[in-house]
């Protein structure tokens, strides 16, 4: 079993107690008499507003509070991680671990949205076993190709997998946590449009494809909501000041997907009533006070902004806001006005969204806290978060060295390179994807967690090259050298405007047309030389068969808008 909490009997009798005690009296009340479509709706609008935490918080600041066995490892603090049986202990940093995305960012496309940095879905993950996993979806493994114990990756039985080549398949412990994981991603993101629609159909409802939550159903049934899956949830929710109903209400799914859409649900049935008539008193579903936010690691003359959710009910005036403590001078708030805050806008759908901003001066951890009042509660009524940030020098950056892709297909290809030099560090790496398509040259952003990134949608026939660049504190470093991917799938073409490249001493001569003669009707734009390293060194708006570029001794790569491949060429 990999579990490491063994639940008693006492502890099993206070599950329901525990999980009814933190959900806040009307926090769930727009659910409360709908049915199927009608539900899921009301889960959304209930679930969606939420504090949107920064990337670089998730291993310094925020898994350390969702993300942590309850008890010791040989005196230390181990992280809890759902991917495989390797002890990570939390004094050593996240070394051997990424931030993974449950469900994969690529499926909707976006990187900078609420759902990139969402805490209900994002858990740390042992690097071999993310990389195995990539973007593939959940699924019941028939034939593995990655199996450490944990997790498996491999082809799926018939009927899963929605199209893909293969699937991801948690270990039993822990199938009802992604179920649930699943079910609040396809509830509060219900808007997106999907790119990959392995599991996802675009559309509020059902959202989740039949085969996808008929599985994840079967799964959620069979390995109920445990202590952990309570505990991470009110962390989160003392993070983000949102909550996954799945976990609230085990039942829930049922009513949307399951067994039980023709009922309507009702919060009083689901265990005991967590919703009290409504008095009229105020009530602030958001922030939770003693809770804290985070902004992870900042450079020195850089600015992070973070979005504190203030929502709740009730409000019949203004609430006051206050910055106070040590370092409240590192911390602003540039978009209120008056430091108060309407109680319409408290008392709305969306709540109000807070922009706090952290400006270090100074490099060091500095705190200090927002302070809330006022809004009709009693006199002397505050509700209190801690704000916490950490700011580092500007970073140094090297070039990193990028190497020669493998696993080359048809359709994809795996880019690598190598990991920075030691006592550097990388959040993460940006790979610049060239592709030379007739005519034109494309180029995209595309991110990877680790050093390594597979990339897919090649065309055979288009060449293709990389370089990357690591990110650190929101700096970029230089490019690395280039590598170049050969097009496959040549033959028979022929190209309208075809490249030669020839050498004469002391550089290069350009050819268009046969080898045997030049045509000066003809006429290549936008011509660039590279060398090895990847580094422009020479270009050219328009090129003329016969034209001589002089270039000193080396190997070097030249291209054109209008040539499908890249030439390579040795000046020696």
């Amino acid at each position: 079993m990999i579990r490491r909490i063994l639940l008693t009997a006492a502890l099993l009798l206070g599950i329901a107690t525990a999980t009814e005690a933190a959900v806040p009296s009307n926090y769930y009340a727009r659910m409360d008499g709908k049915k199927k479509e009608a539900l899921k709706n009301a889960a959304c609008e209930v679930i969606r507003p939420h504090t949107v935490v920064t990337y670089n918080s998730l291993f310094p600041q925020q898994f350390p509070k969702t993300d942590v066995y309850p008890e010791l490892y040989d005196g230390n603090r181990r992280w809890w991680e759902m991917y495989s049986d390797i002890v990570f202990l939390v004094r050593d940093g996240w070394r051997g671990m990424n931030r993974e995305h449950s469900l994969p960012k690529s499926w909707w496309g976006g990187e900078q949205n609420d759902a990139y940095t969402d805490l209900n879905h994002l858990y740390p993950s042992e690097s071999d076993a993310n990389m195995a996993k990539s973007n593939y979806p959940l699924g019941e493994v028939q034939t593995p190709n990655f199996d450490n114990g944990v997790s498996k990756v491999g082809y799926a039985y018939s009927g899963q997998g929605g199209g893909a080549s293969q699937v991801f398949e948690p270990a039993d412990e822990y199938k009802g946590d992604f179920a649930r994981t699943y079910f609040y991603m396809a509830t509060c993101y219900q808007d997106f449009t999907w790119k990959y629609t392995y599991m996802l159909q675009n559309g509020t409802y059902p959202t989740l494809k039949p085969w996808a939550y008929e599985m994840l159903l079967d799964w959620a049934r069979k390995d109920p909501v445990s202590q952990k899956e309570i505990d991470r949830n009110e962390a989160v929710y003392l993070i983000q000041g949102n909550r996954n109903p799945y976990i609230d209400f085990p039942e829930l799914a049922e009513y949307i997907w399951g067994t039980r859409t023709t009922e309507t649900f009702y919060i009083k049935e689901q265990g005991g009533s967590v919703t009290p008539p409504i008095t009229g008193k105020p009530e602030l579903f958001a922030p939770i006070d003693g809770s804290s936010l985070d902004f992870g690691e900042v450079a020195v003359g850089k600015s992070q902004d973070v979005e504190l959710l203030v929502n709740g009910v009730n409000m019949r005036s203004s609430l006051s806001v206050r910055v106070t403590g040590t370092d409240r001078k590192m911390f602003t708030l540039p978009t209120l006005q008056g430091n108060q805050i309407p109680a319409s806008q408290i008392n709305s759908e969306g709540g109000y969204k807070l922009t706090v901003r952290y400006s270090p001066t100074a490099t060091g951890e500095h705190t200090a806290a927002i302070t809330l009042y006022d809004g009709g509660f009693p006199d002397g009524t505050t509700f209190n978060v801690s704000i916490h940030g950490q700011a580092f020098p500007v970073p140094e950056l090297t070039a990193p060295v990028a190497t020669p892709a493998t696993d080359i297909t048809d359709n994809q290809y795996l880019a690598n390179w190598n990991m920075p030099p030691e006592g550097e560090v990388a959040d993460y790496w940006i790979v610049n994807r060239t592709r030379y398509v007739p005519g034109n040259t494309v180029t995209t952003r595309l991110v990877a967690e680790t050093n390594c990134l597979e990339i897919d949608g090649r065309e055979p026939g288009v060449a293709e090259s990389y370089t990357v660049q690591s990110v650190r504190l929101g700096f970029e470093s230089p490019e690395s050298n280039m590598i170049m991917v050969n097009s496959t799938g040549l033959s028979g073409v022929r190209e309208a405007l075809p490249l030669g490249v020839a050498y004469v001493e002391g550089g290069i001569r350009i050819v268009l047309g046969s080898p045997d003669a030049d045509n000066a009707e003809w006429r290549h734009t936008n011509l660039r030389v590279y060398d090895l390293s990847g580094r422009t060194v020479a270009t050219m708006a328009a090129v003329y068969g016969g034209e001589i570029i002089t270039l000193a001794p080396g190997a070097y790569i030249v291209t054109t808008d209008q040539n499908r491949a890249p030439q390579t060429v040795m000046v020696r």
